[in-house]
């Protein structure tokens, strides 16, 4: 692998995103549909930077038990090469007393035996003794020798690996602060974009009721409350209080951590806690926030009930839903790293009550 080709991307994502910026800074100069697709566009690189986190998480991690493994075999080695010179210096030890036993006062050799043996029986005995030197204790000795090389010899190999081991965590920790950081970047640009959407929405709100009020006044209250509330694509309050029992339900499970395709109490979508939860007063819906919207009776926003469900996204597709407990706060699974939690519903397109 390449390892400055991340780098490169994470750069050209960070350009990306001074662009955005940029265009976010005419808030007010641009239509709720573009600030929509701007909230849009700047989500979807969210849900690609939340994985490359995971994934440099994943590998700082690596790193680290990797250098961990590699710090645990140098102690060992160095235990193991204690050990042997131990055992080096008792076998030579031994070897010096039992040739001075067998030799006494001085050095002797093959021809000081023949001619230092008083009979037959003794020189066979010296000779047997030297050659069990020779064969046993010598080759102990010169095996133990070999065995300190070996490890010495690891040693240097070992310490290599730790230094292979430590540039990796460094790296590794670096491309992990940096994914972070991009994170941070776009979590406050979407915060920005759905700020500025807010008043955008909330100005087109007051613009709207003021000229309905004009329009009334007008016409003398002659059409007043006569709405089909079908016009303009208006969505009608259906009435009703919704299912506020599935919020206890989802308080339940507050804390639990996000998983992609989750739906049990195991790990969670969004769309997988809105099933589970629904499900359990035995209404069934589908794992999938769109198909969610499609299948629940539309609500406004401004109507929503406890229990009801929240969408983001537009008519067409939704990203992300979760479950409406009051006073502008949802229950829901944001993403990945994160945990079931209380979070805002601004930014929310429409309801839905199934």
């Amino acid at each position: 692998m390449n390892g400055k080709r991340p780098i490169i991307t994470l750069s050209v994502v960070l350009a990306t995103l001074l662009l955005t910026l940029l265009l976010a800074s005419s808030a007010f100069a641009s239509p709720i549909s573009s600030k929509k697709a701007q909230l849009r566009a700047v989500q979807a690189k969210l849900q690609t930077v939340y994985r490359q986190v995971d994934m440099a998480v994943e590998k700082y991690d690596q790193a680290n038990t990797q250098l961990t493994t590699v710090n645990a075999q140098i102690k060992e080695n160095e235990h193991r090469l204690k050990v042997a010179e131990y055992n080096l210096a008792v076998a030579n030890k031994q070897l010096t007393a039992r040739a001075l036993d067998i030799y006494k006062t001085r050095d002797v050799g093959v021809v000081d035996v023949l001619f230092g043996a008083r009979s037959f029986d003794d020189l066979v005995t010296q000779l047997d003794m030297m050659q069990r030197l020779g064969n046993s204790d010598v080759d102990t000795v010169q095996s133990i020798k070999a065995y300190q090389q070996e490890i010495k010899d690891r040693r240097v190999s070992l310490n290599a690996d730790k230094k292979a081991a430590g540039k990796l965590v460094v790296a590794a920790a670096s491309h992990k602060a940096e994914v972070q950081s991009l994170q941070n970047k776009l979590e406050g640009i979407t915060a920005g974009l759905k700020s500025q959407i807010n008043q955008l929405e909330a100005q087109q709100a007051a613009a709207a009721k003021a000229a309905a009020q004009a329009a009334a006044a007008q016409t003398d209250g002659s059409n007043g409350g006569a709405s089909t509330g079908t016009g303009g694509g208006t969505v009608v309050d259906p009435g009703g209080s919704g299912h506020s029992a599935v919020v206890a339900i989802a308080q339940r499970y507050l804390g639990v951590p996000y998983v992609y395709g989750g739906a049990s109490p195991a790990g969670f979508d969004c769309s997988g806690l809105t099933m589970f939860c629904y499900a359990q007063i035995g209404i069934g819906l589908a794992h999938g926030a769109t198909d969610q919207q499609h299948a629940t009776t539309p609500v406004p926003i401004s109507a929503l009930q406890p229990g009801d469900l929240v969408f983001f996204g537009n008519a067409s597709y939704s990203y992300h839903v979760g479950i409406y407990v009051g006073g502008g706060s949802m229950i829901n699974a944001p993403h990945t790293g994160a945990v079931v939690s209380y979070g805002s519903i601004a930014g929310a397109w429409i309801g839905g009550r199934p």
